[in-house]
């Protein structure tokens, strides 16, 4: 399962890729973007991830984790977050951006509020 994200911030707008997780919350989150494409405003948090309500709650698939520059994460089943630098805490992983670096990623994420348009891969 491929997912596109649209994501534009203070460095322009950007089109990046991920691939899904093999786990029900990834499925659910899928499932969401078939309806349609799911528009998420969102912050920094910690200086190493951006987050913002889903607008609905997803199954959540818990476990401790530590997390990398690109993965895209559930929290508390209502939050999605992009993260950008590492963490550790009980979480899901929906899945992981593809092809991008940690300094790319900083990049396009910039430094103030992003809104992330999530939608399925053609």
């Amino acid at each position: 399962m491929r997912i596109e994200i649209s994501v534009t911030s203070d460095t322009g707008t950007h089109s990046l890729t991920a691939t899904l997780a093999d786990n029900k919350s990834a499925e659910a989150f899928y499932s969401l973007l078939q309806k349609d494409a799911v528009t998420v405003k969102m912050h920094d948090y910690g200086s190493f991830e951006k987050v913002g309500p889903l607008g609905t709650t997803l199954p959540r698939s818990d476990r401790q984790i530590t997390t990398s520059a690109g993965d895209i994460i559930l929290y508390q089943g209502n939050q999605i977050t992009i993260y950008y630098d590492t963490n550790s805490w009980n979480f899901t992983r929906l899945g992981k951006l593809d092809g991008v670096t940690q300094a790319e990623l900083k990049k396009i994420l910039g430094t103030g509020d992003v809104t992330a348009v999530f939608s399925v891969k053609e």
